[in-house]
């Protein structure tokens, strides 16, 4: 069992976050002490690691929502998970394509800008 404070230096997530994922029930089963204490196990900081690849990735907390929920209802949801993972992850790669273009464009002016800079720095010490 973790408390609250523990996983959120787990999870790099804060208390407001985690007790917010709770309520709009993307974490919902969380249990509690004999004094009302939160007590995360192990399964919801595998769930909360699935939360934070989805939502780093791209998706909306409405859709993440959806997702766990269909998670929670089992075998039968299977196929509309992995429909909702299918369509998530060509979105994730068409995104890092976009990214790609721009991290090349920015390499491409930096080796322009590092060459310049280079013959300044020669030109100033002649």
């Amino acid at each position: 069992m973790y408390t609250i404070r523990e996983v959120c230096e787990k999870t790099g997530l804060t208390s407001h976050t985690l007790r917010y994922y709770e309520k709009e029930k993307l974490l919902p089963s969380v249990g509690r002490s004999a004094g009302g204490f939160r007590q995360y196990t192990d399964e919801d900081m595998e769930t909360l690691a699935m939360i934070c690849c989805l939502k780093n990735t791209g998706m909306s907390l409405q859709e993440i929502a959806q997702f766990m929920t269909l998670a929670r209802e089992g075998d039968s949801t299977l196929e509309a998970r992995c429909e909702m993972l299918r369509k998530h992850r060509e979105n994730v790669l068409g995104r890092m394509e976009e990214m790609q273009r721009y991290l090349d464009k920015v390499t491409c002016k930096y080796d322009c800008y590092s060459k310049r800079l280079a013959e300044y720095r020669q030109k100033q010490g002649e």
